[in-house]
């Protein structure tokens, strides 16, 4: 029997903020959508969608910890596969960025939104890899992923709300 049960209320709590917070995410964008921020929805696929997923892929791993009868195989499967996902989910989140034009990124958007999300899902990856072999010290380094991709989201909720906010509407 894999050490989960120890593991369980922390990933309730990693799971229940990160549905709450993707509920959040949703009214930002609606405010969005009222106010009129930007007349480009690739700068959405770019800014506002990721946001969505870091916060669906906390709640996916607190759904994997909390899930009765894992082997060590197939937990690790199953983080080597988010993994591998969200490491192609980065790329790809980095090429919608570089061809929006919604708005122009500086160094600090391309840190929270490529650079570090691309970080956790390659550590998950690795992550999952070495779950094989290791799974104990495995599941540390899974509530790390958890927490840096929960923490991304709540960043990037954060600027978007700021951001609409500053911005104004443009209906005028």
């Amino acid at each position: 029997m894999l050490p989960l049960r120890e593991w369980e209320t922390f990933f309730f709590i990693l799971g229940s903020a990160a549905a709450a917070l993707t509920g959040l995410q949703f009214v930002v964008v609606a405010l969005s959508a009222q106010a009129r921020t930007t007349g480009d929805a690739s700068a959405v696929e770019a800014f506002g969608t990721p946001t969505i997923v870091h916060f669906c892929v906390v709640l996916t791993l607190a759904a994997l910890i909390t899930m009765p009868g894992h082997t060590a195989a197939t937990l690790a499967t199953a983080l080597a596969v988010l993994g591998v996902a969200g490491v192609i989910y980065s790329v790809t989140t980095a090429r919608r960025t570089r061809r929006q034009t919604g708005y122009t990124p500086v160094f600090e958007d391309w840190l929270w939104h490529v650079c570090l999300p691309m970080v956790a899902y390659a550590t998950l990856l690795v992550t999952g890899l070495a779950a094989y072999w290791h799974i104990v010290g495995a599941l540390y380094f899974v509530a790390v992923v958890a927490l840096l991709l929960l923490f991304i989201g709540i960043h990037n909720a954060w600027d978007s709300a700021v951001y609409i906010s500053t911005r104004g509407s443009q209906r005028d």
